[in-house]
């Protein structure tokens, strides 16, 4: 049975997302989404018909071009030009999903009933949904401030017939995709441009993306951090919860219990230690973990406010006969949510790959990079160099995007968010980790054989079995990159058993 998820005034969550991208979910409009949107267009119509001043994007010039009126024969003519001049992407095309996510949180927006625009209009990106079509849309060009105008100008192209999509599989100019589907291109009404260009959906939905990542690596960062204590015969006691209790950051406390639970059982973490201490990259997992899930948690909170909001310009109030142009298009709140993710998933990696250093060392009687003959084997020397420079450039693009801006629109535009190269360079981060941590469950596994016959706890020699049928112990030098990839890979399908705490 084909599942359907209808639009309406109820908030979308990261769940029902998680779910419309996995499940093959389709689009459909719920009666009172349709009605609002039917309303606010009426109202609109109206308003023009009967008022004869300039309001702004309606009948008006758009940005520094805003003291300049435009005859109402021209209006649809004024909205497909903005549509076709504002596609000025540069740069690769970003990742498919991303473009459908932005389909799905604009006809959410849309429909809200308060942007003016047609009824077959967002009927029409319900289509594109439905039927995998994919406008390309270019990573480069948005200021984050009028919302992303370029990105959006490439979404929406396509459905005034210009553009590239994907459509069937295959890369296709939109009129071929129009033809093939029966369709007619969108006659824009008055408004509509601006209401389709105007948002912060290429930002948002980079963010939705990148959390929906974030939230999994966060969980994997524990698990593996608790493999590589167990290999390295680290020590239990900076993870008792009475050292948490009266220092009670929220993603500290879950995180040492996370790692009591997911040791519980183990015969390595029990037996008794030469030393009294970890390094910090050990014993301080709660504190760094745990600010992390913090900031994570933070971020999904602006972002959650963001898809379920208004963010075009101007925006139309039908119920108290206003239409009023603001701001609500720029993108300050997701700049600084991102660069402040992006800080937080670089310290996944910085502390990941402090771990994988400690585990090839020599230390505590693992031997010299993890091979039993070191030296005519380089063993696991190079990985680690690879998580090095991957946490390196990591750090270099952590550099915060939200405190740059350059005015645009002949000053008209004086200040903006550049939220779009904030929400990019967090996914780019996130996929990096997940190589770091990768490289360093690689090491992990591999350190824990040298701990046999000596087992680590049930759930972890469950998840170490299961990456093993991946990934095999290495006994001399092999091309280690394959196995890096199967790692990443291991990580990417991999599914979570659950792990409880008796605390």
């Amino acid at each position: 049975m084909e599942k359907v998820h209808h639009i309406s005034s109820t908030p979308l969550t990261f769940e029902v997302i998680e779910a419309i991208l996995n499940e093959g979910y389709k689009l459909a409009l719920s009666d009172e989404s349709a009605q609002l949107i039917e309303k606010c267009k009426k109202y609109l119509d109206d308003k023009i018909a009967s008022n004869d001043g300039p309001v702004y994007g309606i009948n008006t010039g758009f940005g520094a071009l805003h003291n300049i009126s435009i005859s109402n024969s021209d209006l649809s003519k004024l909205q497909e030009n903005l549509v076709k001049s504002h596609a000025c992407g540069a740069g690769r095309e970003i990742p498919k999903t991303v473009v459908k996510l932005m389909l799905l949180l604009k006809i959410h927006a849309l429909s809200i009933g308060k942007s003016g625009v047609q009824l077959k209009t967002v009927e029409r990106l319900i289509e594109f949904f439905n039927n995998d079509i994919y406008p390309i849309v270019l990573e480069l060009g948005s200021l984050g401030a009028s919302g992303d105008l370029a990105p959006l100008a490439h979404l929406f192209l396509p459905l005034i017939g210009h553009g590239e999509v994907y459509f069937r599989g295959e890369k296709v100019e939109a009129t071929h995709m129009l033809k093939e589907m029966g369709w007619e291109p969108i006659k824009l009404g008055a408004k509509e441009g601006l209401a389709l260009l105007n948002g912060t959906q290429f930002m948002s939905s980079h963010a939705v993306y990148t959390l929906l990542k974030a939230f999994r690596l966060s969980k994997y960062a524990d698990i593996i951090a608790a493999i590589s204590l167990d290999a390295f015969d680290g020590r239990i006691e900076p993870f008792f919860h009475q050292l948490h209790t009266i220092r009670p950051h929220k993603g500290q406390i879950e995180t040492a219990r996370n790692i009591k639970a997911i040791l519980e059982g183990s015969d390595l973490i029990k037996r008794p230690k030469q030393h009294v201490q970890d390094p910090y990259s050990f014993r301080c997992v709660p504190q760094v973990h745990g600010a992390i899930k913090d900031a994570i948690n933070y971020v999904a909170g602006v972002v959650l406010t963001e898809i379920n909001s208004v963010t075009d310009n101007p925006i139309v109030f039908p119920e108290d006969d206003m239409i009023v142009s603001g701001g609500n298009f720029h993108g300050e709140p997701l700049a600084l949510a991102m660069d402040f993710l992006s800080i937080a998933m670089c310290e996944i990696g910085s502390i990941s790959e402090r771990r994988t250093y400690r585990l090839i060392s020599g230390e505590r009687g693992l031997p010299e990079f993890l091979v039993a003959n070191p030296g005519l084997n380089s063993g696991f020397m190079i990985p680690q160099y690879a998580a090095a420079s991957i946490v390196s450039l990591n750090k270099q693009m952590a550099t915060p995007s939200s405190v740059d801006s350059i005015p645009s629109s002949n000053e008209q535009e004086d200040h903006v968010s550049m939220g779009g190269n904030a929400a990019t360079k967090a996914l780019k981060i996130a996929d990096n980790v997940e190589r770091v941590l990768a490289i360093e469950l690689f090491n992990g596994a591999q350190a824990m054989e040298f701990r046999r016959p000596e087992k680590t706890s049930p759930y972890l020699e469950n998840f170490l079995q299961q990456y093993r049928e991946q990934i095999t112990f290495v006994k001399e030098d092999k091309i280690m990159y394959k196995e890096i990839e199967a790692s990443v890979n291991f990580l990417q399908t991999g599914e979570f058993a659950e792990f409880k705490s008796e605390e």
